[in-house]
């Protein structure tokens, strides 16, 4: 369990509600000013924030007077289970607290919030949802490529790589599904850095042109970012000479061929394919 330091100690404390509640704030992709100004009210309200690894960091001085714990799931290390995070969630928030559960993205793109709403509501604990920024919209568009475009693209499929490990079903290397998006303009793919090689091949098994632009950022929207910007039959190579590291989003369709047109690189470290 972590706490956050005040940054001043002359900074009144957050009031706290009469009795516990519950918002779900996506804090959008890596870069910090990209919360909400709502997002940001109800934070520097929190008596306790449970946050993800993907929340960004910066958003801790903002309510200093709070309770800060991790919550995220990191590669290599235990990870904690929905249940867990739930029932923490729910402990806090019955002692009377504004408990803030801190995502990154969007709390109901990928990000289980939907499942913790169902919870917070079952028990009773009035639970506000404060929608964020989804990586999949708000990465490449920082980098200029729109996921929509007249002409080149009418739809977008957003798909994670991520097994369900709480699923008793689910065994590890089970692959994504993939085949129902295939033939949509824009694809983006969440947390598939391990799985790039598989979803490429079988892209391009199921009759995706192998010369369709793609690229692959990681730590997209922080001072780590890194771009490899490639075709589909090549990204996978390039990305693993590249070395990049996880969290990747990928981006797979002729509306990454537009990034040539945006005046964005200058900002971004780049590694071209």
């Amino acid at each position: 369990m972590n706490h956050a330091e005040p940054s001043s100690p002359a900074t009144p404390p957050a009031p706290r509600a009469s009795s516990g509640r519950i918002t779900l704030i996506g804090a959008g992709p890596g870069d910090p000013e990209l919360i909400t100004l709502k997002g940001l009210r109800r934070l520097r309200e929190a008596d306790a924030v449970l946050y993800d690894r993907l929340a960004p960091q910066a958003l801790r001085e903002e309510a200093p007077h709070a309770e800060w714990i991790d919550v995220g799931k990191f590669p290599g290390r235990p990870k904690p289970s929905q249940p867990w995070i739930n029932e923490l969630m729910l402990e806090h928030a019955q002692q009377g607290k504004h408990v803030v559960r801190l995502k990154g993205g969007d709390p109901f793109v990928f990000g289980r919030g939907g499942e913790e709403l169902l919870v917070a509501l079952e028990n009773g604990i009035p639970c506000e949802v404060v929608p964020g920024v989804t990586a999949g919209i708000g990465v490449p568009g920082a980098l200029g490529v729109p996921v929509t475009h007249r002409g080149v693209s009418r739809a977008v499929a957003f798909v994670t790589a991520v097994s369900d490990w709480d699923h008793p079903d689910n065994t590890p290397g089970e692959e994504p599904q993939i085949d129902q998006v295939a033939h949509v303009d824009t694809i983006c793919i969440y947390m598939g850095l391990s799985q790039l090689t598989a979803i490429t091949a079988r892209l391009i098994e199921l009759g995706r042109d192998p010369e369709t632009p793609a690229m692959s950022i990681s730590s997209g929207g922080t001072d780590r970012e890194r771009t490899v910007t490639s075709t589909l039959k090549q990204l996978a190579s390039d990305v693993s000479e590249a070395e990049l590291a996880s969290p990747v989003l990928t981006v797979i369709g002729g509306v990454v061929a537009l990034r040539d047109r945006a005046d964005s690189s200058e900002t971004i470290q780049e590694v071209r394919a």
